[in-house]
């Protein structure tokens, strides 16, 4: 999955599936699942006192936040189409970069969101320090980010294709 600049999010197919499947999940069973909750918790009495009441609420409360961040990502979302594979870095595409131009230094990463990392290949978002720095850059150029520690690093963009799952 990617954001792009249009603040549309690009999905694979199986990523959209079970995005959708989730919300499903989250939006009918789940919450009949925390309603049974609360009320039994309620009829424990005092809910001033009651952990199992308060802890249930919380619960309810995260979920719901997560059924509106899902629906909020699925109504903007387009589904397999990839960026243009023309070199240049954007989200939904395989990066391979070279640490501070030592060739043989390198490693590959997919700049998406973190949202829907793919065991296969690491993944690093676009709003990372990382994922600013190459973001816009064409294979060939040099790109900069901030380190944790203030510091800047630089990094050679060596390839960048769009993923494929």
């Amino acid at each position: 999955m990617t954001q792009t600049s249009e603040n549309v999010t690009w999905l694979t197919q199986e990523a959209y599936n079970q995005l959708k499947a989730e919300l499903e999940y989250l939006s009918g069973p789940a919450r009949t699942e925390i309603a049974a909750k609360i009320a039994a918790a309620r009829e424990e009495g005092d809910l001033r006192e009651n952990g199992g009441y308060h802890a249930a609420k919380e619960e309810q409360g995260k979920q719901e936040l997560r059924v509106r961040q899902l629906t909020q990502l699925l109504e903007t979302a387009r589904v397999g189409e990839a960026p243009a594979d023309d070199g240049v870095v954007e989200p939904g595409m395989v990066v391979t970069i070279a640490f501070d131009g030592d060739e043989d230094d390198t490693t590959t990463f997919l700049l998406a969101s973190r949202e829907y990392a793919s065991g296969d290949i690491e993944t690093y978002s676009p709003q990372s320090p990382l994922g600013t720095g190459v973001h816009g850059k064409k294979i060939g150029e040099n790109a900069e980010y901030e380190l944790p520690n203030g510091k800047l690093a630089s990094v050679k963009i060596l390839q960048a294709k769009p993923y494929k799952a």
